[in-house]
């Protein structure tokens, strides 16, 4: 008897995407209209290729070498400069590492990387040499790490990052979600992605659903560092969903030299995320990793923008200033 052909697995649209993305300089200078002369190359642009989806290629200004968002991810030659103080561990992941995949810096919270891999290799990224394979930090299972939550009565929020947890499919974040269920001790789960803002197909009815019906009290932190970045369409759409499943939508933005260190820029930001149903959460200094101190703006330099925030915009709408030190007990003020 002949057996019927099986009907192919449709994968969802986000992941058809995230598959389709840009991950060639020359390419994505191509499609800008731009010369190949302005990539830089080299062991470190090899070892964090380029990767940007191309919806968000799409809100990049065609002929602009300077444009917002493709300075956020283009590897140029000035990756390649050392500067002291920038290192690989930035922040001190690999000593707050307990066990595989599980970092324990803050009283009462702890974060599970769920995953290495992202939608968007951002040039500034904090993790862009975090050795995941080597210390088993994704572990597929998250065994030990589960453990280690269960076992400690004082974490009651756990924060799920990476890489992205989007970039988990929807039934395996959800069997995360419900193995976080069980434990008893847990009351909040925090999501820190960047998809919703550069891949926000990846906000499925099933996301939804899930944010909308688990017990854990959810907080979405999602991450736009630039007005251009909020299309106004499906990004929008995106958040607005998120916001319907009666989760938290906070924003953390970092500030980056030639891309957002203007206070017109950021209060148009804050605009605009409010609009999205968005709070602005942490204005981050940039945490100095190895290969991005291109992207540095002064102290000095950052609260005098933010004192000019304060005079334009309602208290609400103004980010609060902050830098990570590597063994402190909380993000520090600036």
């Amino acid at each position: 008897m002949v057996q019927p052909n099986p009907v192919p697995v449709q994968r969802p649209a986000w992941q058809l995407a995230l598959q389709n993305a840009v991950r060639d300089p020359a390419e994505l200078l191509r499609e800008l209209a731009l010369p190949p002369s302005l990539a830089g190359s080299g062991p470190r642009g090899l070892a964090f290729p380029l990767r940007v989806p191309r919806s968000y290629v799409g809100r990049m200004r065609k002929g602009d070498p300077h444009d917002p968002l493709l300075r956020q991810v283009l590897i140029t030659a000035a990756e390649e400069q050392r500067v002291a103080g920038f290192s690989a561990d930035p922040v001190g992941d690999l000593r707050a590492m307990t066990v595989p995949g599980l970092l324990h810096k803050y009283h009462g919270r702890a974060l599970l990387l769920t995953t290495g891999t992202c939608a968007i290799h951002c040039r500034y990224c904090f993790r862009r040499h975090f050795p995941y394979q080597e210390t088993k930090a994704a572990d597929p299972g998250w065994e030990a790490a589960l453990a280690y939550i269960a076992a400690d009565p004082t974490i009651a929020e756990i924060i799920l990052s990476g890489g992205d947890p989007l970039t988990l499919s929807d039934p395996k974040l959800a069997a995360l979600v419900s193995r976080l269920e069980r434990l008893p001790g847990l009351k909040r789960l925090r999501i820190h992605t960047r998809l919703p803002i550069v891949l926000p197909e990846r906000v499925t009815p099933e996301l939804v659903a899930l944010l909308g019906e688990t017990r854990l009290k959810s907080v979405v932190v999602v991450h736009a560092n630039h007005p251009q970045e909020l299309d106004g369409g499906q990004v929008r759409q995106a958040l607005l969903a998120l916001t319907a499943t009666g989760s938290s939508i906070l924003n953390q933005t970092v500030l980056l030299a030639g891309i957002n260190d203007q206070a017109d820029t950021l209060a148009r930001l804050s605009e605009a995320l409010f609009d999205h149903g968005v709070l602005p959460y942490y204005l981050h200094s940039l945490d100095p990793v190895q290969g991005a101190a291109h992207f540095r703006v002064s102290d000095q330099e950052a609260r005098r923008i933010v004192q000019s925030l304060r005079r334009r915009l309602p208290g609400y709408l103004v980010p609060r200033l902050v830098r990570e030190v590597a063994g402190e007990e909380a993000k520090h003020p600036l």
